[in-house]
């Protein structure tokens, strides 16, 4: 098909929700992102970080060479026929089944009964249409009628995405009728068991509620390994497929790797080398420094390093190279030890702390607050899973990863925000002393049994993995402080996000969080966040948060939730009092428990905070 513009997305929107392989479900179509050797990466502008550029090559291979933004454009596109007109990210329509909104004819875009109309001047009026329909009554004057994407798809767990298999499904397997086929509603409301296809040929029909669940199983054919991403097929998928709405929120999970960034030298100008090393790699001499110095200031790619000569940053490259050593693939560890130093950095480019007082009563659960006046976030997509969430708080995805391109990447898509933030680190000593409670280590089992329930559900190995009590305080802490910090600060819920310290492996016993805002709109510090911070108000919010955990609006059944009868991930924890937005939680709203922090109705000896 010829290019066509058909609407646009925020570039954000590219790595956490329509990514390569999502389907973007636009007013009259719907598309599917292609994959990102499709796009023009000459448009894609590089982003310098190299701690986690360093770990993308560690999970995807030394070919990766640059982390670079969606492709942008500044220039004005109110001509609908320029070039600029045209720069964005290919897509291509899917599912291919459409159907008339008219007399029900279901049929792929690409068999001729249906006609794209673009519109370039209205992108998102761009729709196929059935020209000619007569509805469900030949004798009525032939109209054209709207056709809209089949809202039924199959996927599996493996990343693969296809057409629902509707000849398949009417005909009980694979038949000889090639007859058309209709999609049409038998009741007042829209559940499956009113909604049915028929083949105009042989009659044969069927409702859709065979499609799902255990029916389901034996009504659909064999995943057929389909990318559509990609335009490829795989022969070797045995993963049962499974029917799906389109726009489901489990059609599409995104596999992400994010850090701060965060000074790891000794001198501003050693972290903008370390930062742009890219830029500085193949520099030979003073004048080459000079100039590049030159070439990045009227770019603006590297902030901060017009401040110095190039002389500077030739002594600075020829530094870089002699202490060179093996690349840190820690993403947190580094992250840690920078938020809390003895004098943690007030002065670069991309962080500037002020610590200050623990707010009053908190004392003997808190040794430090850090006021983060600005930060920067910098996000890779590294793949994408269907039907089942990665299990990022675990450590390891529940399902395979899916790939964003058809061959080994050598660049990855990613995005910078910046922001503001607030770093609480909490007592080493009452958490040592707490953990080793009766009541934190029964409610410590009863997550490890939902866990390992879990994991066995999904064939992973149900050992491996379990972050912990100290983390489910810790995830718990931050949910509740987020939903307090988001009705004071003036951000929204969704941009607020959290980072969770509680790794205790190789000597370093890490115990903290970090609330910041990581929304693509805040380029800059607002202050809205970091005010909430000062010890007085502070304590204000957590002790109202403490005092709103106690009892949920869903108590009892929430506070008598069990993860080992269901094999869930979460104790006391839901929507009405812990759950937050899936862009503010790193792990999915998993591995939360509200009797880790207060008493609650039907536990009082597992608080952390129970002296308060």
């Amino acid at each position: 098909m010829s290019p066509t513009p058909v609407g646009e997305v925020r570039p954000s929107q590219l790595l956490w929700t329509f990514g390569p392989g999502a389907l973007i479900d636009l007013p009259n179509l719907s598309v599917v992102t292609m994959g990102i050797d499709r796009w023009d990466v000459g448009r894609c502008q590089p982003i310098q970080e190299a701690r986690l550029l360093s770990h993308v090559r560690r999970v995807l291979g030394d070919q990766v060479e640059s982390l670079r933004m969606p492709p942008l454009t500044d220039t004005d596109t109110s001509d609908p026929f320029s070039a600029e007109a045209f720069v964005g990210v290919p897509v291509k329509p899917f599912p291919r089944w459409m159907r008339c909104v008219k007399c029900g004819l279901l049929s792929p875009f690409d068999a001729g009964l249906f006609e794209l109309r673009a519109n370039r001047f209205r992108p998102e009026r761009t729709r196929f249409v059935h020209a000619g329909c007569t509805g469900s009554r030949n004798d009525l004057p032939a109209r054209d009628a709207d056709a809209v994407p089949a809202r039924f798809l199959v996927a599996c767990r493996r990343g693969h995405l296809d057409d629902f298999p509707w000849h398949w499904f009417v005909h009980g397997g694979p038949s000889a009728c090639k007859g058309t086929l209709r999609f049409f509603e038998s009741g007042a409301s829209l559940q499956t068991e009113n909604l049915w296809v028929r083949c105009d040929s042989c009659s044969a029909a069927k409702s859709m509620a065979q499609a799902f669940g255990q029916v389901g199983k034996k009504n659909l054919p064999g995943c057929r390994g389909r990318h559509p991403h990609l335009d490829r097929f795989s022969a070797d998928c045995a993963e049962a497929p499974r029917a799906i709405l389109l726009g489901a929120t489990n059609g599409w999970f995104p596999s992400t790797l994010s850090v701060l960034a965060i000074p790891q030298t000794g001198s501003p100008l050693a972290q903008l080398i370390a930062d742009g090393w890219t830029f500085f790699e193949d520099v030979e001499s003073a004048s080459e420094a000079s100039t590049v110095v030159k070439t990045l200031k009227k770019s603006a790619q590297l902030p901060g390093i017009e401040a110095f000569s190039g002389d500077q940053v030739w002594q600075a490259i020829e530094a870089h190279r002699t202490g060179a050593g093996d690349e840190e693939l820690d993403l947190k560890g580094p992250e840690w030890e920078v938020l809390t130093s003895d004098t943690p950095p007030s002065d670069y480019p991309f962080f500037m702390s002020k610590a200050v007082d623990v707010p009053k009563g908190f004392e003997p659960y808190l040794s430090r607050v850090l006021l983060l006046e600005r930060l920067r976030e910098v996000n890779a997509l590294i793949g994408f899973t269907r039907v089942e969430s990665p299990n990022e708080g675990g450590g390891a995805a529940s399902a395979p990863r899916a790939p964003i391109g058809g061959h080994a990447p050598t660049w990855i898509p990613a995005t910078q925000v910046h922001g503001e933030g607030i770093f609480l680190q909490f007592s080493e000593e009452a958490l040592c002393d707490w953990a080793g409670g009766a009541g934190p280590q029964t409610q410590e089992a009863g997550l490890r049994r939902g866990h390992r329930g879990w994991r066995a559900r999904r064939r992973l190995d149900p050992d491996g993995d379990f972050p912990g009590v100290r983390f489910a305080l810790l995830h718990t802490v931050a949910h509740l402080l987020i939903r307090e910090l988001a009705l004071d600060c003036g951000y929204n819920a969704a941009s607020i996000r959290e980072r969770v310290y509680a790794n205790t492996d190789g000597g370093q016993s890490q115990a903290g969080i970090l609330i910041y805002t990581a929304a693509a709109d805040s380029d800059g510090t607002l202050g809205g966040l970091v005010d909430l911070g000062r010890p007085e108000n502070l304590g204000r919010l957590l002790r109202q948060a403490l005092d709103r955990a106690r009892v949920c609006a869903s108590d009892p059944l929430c506070a008598e939730h069990e993860p080992r009868s269901d094999s869930s991930l979460h104790a006391a924890a839901c929507h009405a009092c812990s759950f937050v937005s899936e862009t503010s939680c790193e792990c999915g709203n998993r591995y939360l428990d509200r009797a880790l922090v207060v008493p609650t109705l039907q536990v009082t000896d597992s608080a952390f905070f129970a002296g308060l």
